[in-house]
């Protein structure tokens, strides 16, 4: 194998450096020996140095207790103490100067316990000098300890200094050696490196060929080469980066700073990416930049350190690429998201895994969930917590369609249910195989909501006209039944006929009452208002939870005498009370605590005087997810047969049908109490009694009583003659308008019945104004609650009285109509 000259010479230097190294090795290695010979010595020295210091001290501390008690000069004690104290410093001392020489510490370890037993031995001898027979006895046991180890230290001592002396022969003898042998490779050396010098120069030609060729593949790179020096000065750049300059020639920017092509906004950025380069890190960025023509650009550049040979410092080398039609089509992605998270459909990607992809600002809104939270996760997971089977068809649908559309059933991140109307399209890659699945969601939950209140309505309709038929027949049914009660009592005057014949009175009154309220339910009719005084209110609900609730419960109230009153209705009142009530007594089927409160307030700002009424019990509680549902009709958490749902609903319509509100706080097992606010009449003198004490009875007016059942015609004729009233009866509106046109004249008051076959009463109403502008007309019904006050001008009536109603009510009404002219 044939070698060229330039491969010689590097076999022959390393072999000469080789040499070079070992001899400097050897003498390296004998020079070290010397000096760890003499560092040695040295330690060795001190060592000797420090032992005969402690022997000193030592025995310094022995003279001066034997000074002091010859002479008991405190000054001799005073040296006692201050020699025996050094002396166990000096063992200190000692023992880090050999602080790696094991067998020293032992010996040490054993002088220093033999010295501080002969120092309390000497302290001892200080009380037993008292006695004039003591005499002290020296101990020659230490000193001798002592000279034994600087024997052997100083004859250690001389063997180093005589091997100290043989390697300094030895690495004389070398050192010549080497010196003699390095000169030789020196000169050979320099033979070979003439012959490497020409050598050197027929490269040169070669060299300046392969420079031309780098410099054609530099030109050739499409993306911007470039090197920077570390003042941010350009010092060479490929022509590729000359076209993205907008400059024809390199003289145009070499030597200049490379800041004038990089756009303002960016500058700060560059400066700290070249500085970070300039100190040997690798760093990318992107920026923009602007030509010599104002061309603006967007550049992707790699940034290398490369070492300056000059100083060993790092230049710039930078590699670029134009990135401009990639940051407008990120521009353009960034403009369509805008729109998707202006919209406010739910849109979001998943893959055909259901992973999520994408997720909207509209997802946002609607689920709860946030882009970082969503993306990656199941989507039957995240919105459905399980794959449904609806899931799993509306899958295999767009699968095998390309598209479904429906209605999903989904969950939110605080676990509230939600209905979309979902839209879903599929998206294939280029070969045509399914990618991902684009999902647009529409929220319908209210949507779905009001057509289930739609359907609630309807059937409250259907309630209320079906309420309304049996009302009226069992208002008809009741109506004879009072009056014929109140005649009962105003000629039997038995006292236990009359007890028999009130509780009678009372419960078709109840009965009747039960009545208003289905109809205000069932067809929102507000009741009659009075003035209501809650406090006895109160207290009437208190005597029936006493009465009739388990004794488990425990009732406490807290009703202030000087609540205020309000204007309403004293059943519908009283019934919602005794709703609330009945449901806290539900709520606590093993016993608990029922408070039953009220107090005046004044909502600020200008809220109004209320009375508010509290109702709180120790139950269950209300789960805080259909806290919202209590108040809708027909929603229940009781077993079927044990509740309607329309409890709570109807109190909710009777407190807002007199203008106040209901509040509910509730906690799973924690209890749950109600808050009826009520607007409060300030002024107790608005009070009046609602029974008249005054009987007013007719004068022989004649009255024509109108209805289609027999019964009620017979006893309101009966009852009216009674209050000195003469009566006429029709059964129909015909024959109510017959009647009147022969005795018109005679006819004071027309006592007409709304519901009427053949001729209802509004129909007569308006054929009897026909005869008589100026007729007197008391409308009554078993259907209808207190009409709109514009209705009943409208009509032409004069009052209005809803069946069943009392004699007294029916003679008080004909007296006030008649005065009323």
């Amino acid at each position: 194998m044939k070698f060229s000259v330039i491969h010689k010479l590097r076999i022959l230097f390393i072999l000469a450096l080789a040499v070079l190294l070992t001899n400097a090795g050897v003498c390296y290695s004998h020079t070290m020996k010397l000096f760890h010979n003499q560092q040695w010595m040295t330690s060795s020295h001190t060592v000797i140095t420090q032992i005969e210091t402690i022997l000193t001290t030592f025995q310094d501390t022995e003279i001066n207790q034997q000074n002091y008690l010859l002479t008991k000069n405190l000054d001799a004690l005073k040296d006692y103490k201050t020699s025996s104290q050094s002396t166990l410093d000096n063992i200190q001392r000692l023992r880090q100067i050999t602080i790696n020489q094991n067998l020293s510490h032992k010996w040490i370890f054993l002088l220093e316990q033999k010295i501080r037993a002969r120092f309390a031995q000497l302290t001892q001898e200080f009380s037993l000098s008292q006695n004039p027979s003591f005499t002290a006895q020296p101990r020659p046991e230490i000193p001798q300890l002592i000279s034994e180890r600087l024997t052997n230290e100083r004859n250690s001592l001389q063997e180093l200094i005589q091997q100290s002396q043989i390697s300094y022969q030895k690495t004389l003898t070398t050192f010549s050696l080497a010196v003699f042998v390095n000169v030789l490779l020196l000169f050979f050396l320099y033979k070979l490196l003439q012959r490497y010098i020409v050598k050197l120069q027929q490269t040169e030609t070669t060299l300046r060929q392969n420079e031309h060729r780098l410099r054609a593949i530099f030109d050739a790179e499409l993306g911007c080469i470039q090197l920077i020096a570390r003042d941010g000065t350009l010092l060479e750049i490929n022509a590729s980066g000359l076209a993205m300059m907008e400059v024809e020639s390199t003289e145009a920017v070499i030597g200049k700073s490379i800041n004038w092509v990089i756009a303002p906004e960016y500058q700060q950025a560059f400066a700290a990416l070249h500085q970070s380069v300039c100190q040997g890190n690798k760093e990318t960025l992107e920026y923009e930049i602007v030509g010599f023509k104002g061309t603006r650009r967007w550049w992707e550049t790699h940034a290398v350190p490369i070492v300056d040979e000059s100083d060993g410092t790092f230049l710039h080398l930078a590699v670029a690429r134009d990135i401009t039609k990639r940051k407008q089509a990120e521009q353009k992605i960034r403009e369509q998201r805008v729109l998707l998270d202006v919209a406010t459909d739910a849109i979001l990607v998943r893959n055909i895994h259901n992973q999520i992809l994408f997720w909207n600002k509209g997802a946002e809104r609607l689920y709860g969930w946030k882009m970082e939270e969503a993306l990656g996760k199941n989507v039957g997971e995240l919105l459905h917590h399980i794959n449904s089977p609806q899931q799993q068809e509306a899958l295999l649908t767009v699968i095998d369609k390309g598209e479904w559309q429906g209605e999903l059933h989904q969950l939110t991140k605080d676990e509230q249910k939600v209905i979309v109307e979902s839209r879903w399209k599929l998206v294939k890659d280029k070969d045509g195989q399914p990618k991902s699945i684009l999902s647009v969601n529409t929220e319908i939950t209210s949507k779905k909501q009001l057509e289930a209140q739609l359907l609630r309505s309807q059937r409250l309709e259907s309630i209320g006209t079906m309420a309304s038929g049996i009302a009226h027949d069992l208002n008809n049914i009741l109506a004879p039944i009072l009056m014929s009660v109140q005649l009962l009592q105003m000629k039997l005057h038995d006292p236990q006929m009359q007890k028999v014949l009130n509780t009678l009175e009372n419960n078709v009154k109840r009965g009747a009452n039960l009545l208003k309220q289905v109809l205000s339910f069932a067809r929102g009719i507000e009741g009659k208002k009075t003035i209501v005084q809650i406090r006895q209110l109160l207290i009437e609900v208190e005597q029936i939870v006493q009465q009739t609730f388990p004794k488990s419960i425990i009732c406490h109230t807290n009703i202030p005498e000087n609540l205020w009153h309000v204007s309403g209705d004293t059943t519908q009142l009283h019934q919602v009370l005794m709703n609330l009530v009945l449901n806290a007594r539900d709520a606590m089927p093993h016993g608990g605590t029922l408070n039953i409160s009220a107090e005046n307030v004044v909502l600020a700002p200008e809220g109004g005087a209320y009375i508010v009424i509290y109702v709180e019990d120790t139950g269950l509680g209300i789960p805080s997810k259909i806290q919202q549902q209590i108040f809708e009709p027909f929603f229940s958490t009781k077993d079927i047969g044990k509740g309607t749902g329309l409890g709570l609903s109807t109190a909710l319509s009777i407190i807002n049908n007199h203008g106040g509100f209901i509040n509910v706080k509730s906690e799973e097992s924690q209890g749950t109490q109600f808050q009826v606010y009520l607007p409060a009449l300030l002024s107790n003198t608005q009070l009046v009694n609602s029974e008249e004490t005054e009987l007013l009875t007719g004068n022989g007016e004649e009255i024509l009583v109108v209805d289609d059942e027999a019964i009620i015609r017979e006893i309101t004729k009966s009852s009216l003659e009674a209050y000195n009233y003469r009566v006429l009866t029709a059964s129909d509106g015909e024959e109510a308008i017959s009647i009147y046109t022969q005795y018109q004249q005679k006819i004071s008051v027309v006592l007409l019945d709304m519901m009427m076959p053949t001729m209802d009463g509004a129909i007569a109403i308006r054929q009897l104004k026909n005869i008589n502008p100026d007729v007197k007309i008391i409308a009554i019904s078993g259907l209808l609650s207190e009409p709109d006050a514009g209705v009943i001008l409208s009509m032409g009536v004069k009052a209005f009285l809803s069946k069943p109603c009392t004699a007294k009510e029916l003679a008080q009404t004909i007296n006030a109509v008649n005065v009323s002219g």
